[in-house]
């Protein structure tokens, strides 16, 4: 198959952000949360860009989906809850853990085989009872083990060096960044290390959405298919319980939807409407309601959202204000039968 070359990388710069984000107490704007935000339509064209959405950015764990398409296209056969944790950013419950091994099991291999970093769990109530129970940070525990599991399994069912499979020049890695540029159209601008260890990517936001818009409007039984689907069947391997990445593909059918460190965020839906977000200083405070912002100007009903509207700012220990959507967000006028608002 040929595939288009992709164009060329987005430029490296400092991001011209906007205005995404408004901490309103009392009445008052007592903060701004800044950021960028572009909304694509079914037909792939955008329908909102806010801030810089052209400029490379790293989609940290938001691009799980894309490393494990790539997975998949490698000859990856996990299904199901284990192809969704390969996804992953976990929470580090008993399940994920089980899981986890699972994976490195049918490659035979244990826990001593991953190189991403040990870490407490991420799910805070998860943590807590851990740290009670006086278990150390461990590689399984950290978010990223089920795609380290993957990564593994993949590299050994097609005969590639274990010791090394997070070494950009390792085939595995090689694999990845050729889909990442693939899938998001666009050349890779930088490669560096996530924090789990692993390569990491410099896309821009716009290549970003457009991934996500590839990935759900693949055909049935695509590498692309096999993984929206798993995640979305099972959005709490992806995540964790309480997780709102979870929550959001709970609430709105169809949606896919992943969460990245630094306040990334991208999220599609079957026909490829497709928003992606990315807050400036990385708070998960605003990257919720923005996304559900979104996700309204991209057409979702926003009752379907309401539970995503933004966390209350207290005072006294009662609500006081919160943290809302910048105006340039706000929902447009609908149509009328003309097709002016």
């Amino acid at each position: 198959m040929n595939l288009p070359s992709p164009a060329a990388a987005p430029p490296v710069r400092e991001p011209l952000h906007a205005p995404v984000a408004h901490l309103v107490r009392g009445g008052v704007v007592e903060g701004v949360h800044y950021g960028s935000v572009v909304v694509l339509g079914a037909d792939g064209e955008v329908r909102l860009r806010l801030g810089d959405i052209e400029a490379a950015c790293y989609p940290r764990s938001a691009l799980k989906p894309v490393q494990t398409v790539a997975m998949v296209r490698a000859g990856l056969p996990l299904e199901g809850e284990l192809l969704s944790l390969a996804a992953a950013s976990h929470s580090g419950e008993e399940r994920h853990l089980a899981g986890v091994r699972r994976v490195l099991a049918g490659a035979g291999l244990t826990e001593d085989h991953l190189r991403n970093v040990p870490d407490l769990p991420l799910g805070p109530a998860v943590r807590d009872a851990w740290v009670r129970d006086g278990r150390p940070p461990s590689r399984l525990a950290q978010n990223c083990s089920g795609k380290h599991a993957a990564m593994l399994l993949t590299a050994k069912l097609n005969g590639w060096s274990l010791e090394d499979y997070l070494d950009p020049a390792h085939p595995l890695q090689r694999a990845i960044a050729a889909n990442v540029e693939d899938l998001t159209g666009q050349r890779v601008a930088r490669v560096t290390v996530d924090g789990c260890g692993a390569p990491l990517f410099a896309v821009s936001l716009h290549g970003l959405a457009r991934a996500a818009a590839r990935v759900v409007t693949a055909a049935p039984g695509t590498p692309e298919a096999r993984v929206a689907d798993a995640m979305r069947e099972h959005p709490e391997m992806t995540s964790g319980s309480g997780r709102d990445v979870a929550a959001l593909m709970r609430a709105v059918p169809g949606l896919l939807a992943k969460d990245g460190y630094e306040g990334v965020q991208i999220a599609a839906l079957p026909d490829g409407r497709a928003v992606a977000v990315k807050i400036s200083d990385g708070a998960g405070r605003a990257r919720v309601p923005v996304t559900a912002a979104a996700l309204a100007r991209a057409g979702v009903e926003p009752a379907l959202l309401t539970g995503f509207a933004g966390e209350p700012l207290l005072g006294g220990g009662r609500p006081v204000g919160d943290v809302r959507p910048a105006p340039a967000l706000a929902p447009l006028a609908p149509l009328d039968r003309s097709g002016a608002r």
